[in-house]
């Protein structure tokens, strides 16, 4: 009986198996670590996102508490005045500057005047009847007319009158209830026929930024427009004429006109506004030489002294990002709450 006994594998061979095996093993230690160490730096990432983000946020709302100070401090003072009244001389109104944070960076804070602007939901109410005369005094409301005069005051996009009237038509069918289009206006059967095709919202405008979904409302307008305009309150309150900017006090006009005053006239009225005391009162306003024989009370009816409404803007820096916070403010007496807020980065 015959045994044959296998020889014994050769020392080298050995230990390069054993070599590749440590290879194999070091390979896929190495690839483990790869990819632990970047799902770690992903969530160290994600986690330092989050952190500043929630600073900067929290800085945000800090700058939103102090404007609310700012203004029961305004609030507070107004009352010790005979008429109380709302102006760019008070504390509100002063220019911003940034404040320095302890641990690097800034925040930055600016109010202002919502009422000093243009409330874009009065133009939903049109006059029901057309006077026999024809005459254009006759087809519009007070508020209609003031933003037909607006839209020819704008310096950057000069519009004529009857371009100012298909704007301010289309805005108001845009805001009322009914789908019945109004002279030179614009319903659902023009914006049907847009690409993509949309509807009429017929509700009060929840933001400047609808003007743009507008028939003829144009990017060069619509910018031009923006500053001057708002949509606060809904219900619109009186435009205060102390914080009213240049082209809306050339807007400010006798009944019956659709034109502006001109240039000359407004500017007047601008220094008037800008100088130490500004207006007396909305009657020295409307008792200003440039309104001699003209009929004040439809226009009168728009216009105030005070404020209740107001817009912040509040930007900070932290580790180099930049975010903002815009909050729309309602003052009530000595009660102040945001009743929008936007934010965004960068």
């Amino acid at each position: 009986m015959h045994c044959r006994l296998s020889e014994p594998r050769h020392p080298d061979a050995q230990r390069g198996v054993a070599l590749v095996v440590a290879l194999l093993v070091f390979g896929l230690s190495a690839a483990l670590l790869v990819a632990m160490q970047s799902e770690f730096t992903l969530f160290y990432q994600r986690g330092s996102n989050l952190f500043l983000a929630e600073q900067g946020h929290a800085y945000l709302r800090g700058a939103e508490e102090l404007a609310t100070l700012v203004l029961v401090t305004d609030y507070d003072a107004d009352q010790s005045r005979e008429q109380p009244r709302d102006d760019l001389g008070e504390i509100w109104a002063q220019q911003a500057t940034p404040y320095p944070l302890d641990e690097g960076g800034w925040l930055l804070g600016s109010l202002q005047d919502l009422q000093g602007r243009f409330n874009l939901n009065w133009l939903a109410t049109s006059t029901a009847d057309v006077d026999e005369s024809g005459e254009d005094s006759a087809r519009f409301t007070p508020a209609q007319a003031f933003f037909i005069r607006l839209l020819q005051a704008l310096p950057e996009v000069p519009l004529g009158s009857q371009e100012a009237i298909a704007v301010t038509q289309a805005i108001g069918d845009w805001l009322d209830p009914d789908t019945i289009t109004r002279p030179l206006g614009a319903e659902d059967d023009f914006y049907s026929g847009q690409s993509p095709s949309y509807r009429s919202a017929n509700r009060p405008m929840a933001s400047v930024s609808e003007l743009r979904a507008v028939a003829n409302m144009t990017p060069e307008l619509y910018h031009a427009l923006a500053p001057l305009v708002t949509v606060w309150p809904q219900t619109p309150a009186p435009l205060n004429v102390h914080t009213a900017a240049l082209p809306l006090l050339r807007a400010v006009n006798g009944d019956g006109e659709l034109l502006p005053l001109g240039e000359v006239e407004g500017e007047s009225l601008f220094q008037r506004q800008r100088s130490e005391g500004g207006f007396v009162s909305l009657e020295d306003l409307l008792e200003d030489p440039v309104f001699t024989d003209k009929n004040m009370q439809g226009v009168s009816s728009l216009l105030g002294e005070s404020s209740a409404w107001f817009l912040l803007s509040a930007e900070v820096e932290v580790a180099d990002r930049n975010m903002r916070l815009y909050s729309v403010l309602h003052r009530d007496g000595r009660t102040v709450r945001a009743v929008a807020r936007a934010s965004g980065s960068l």
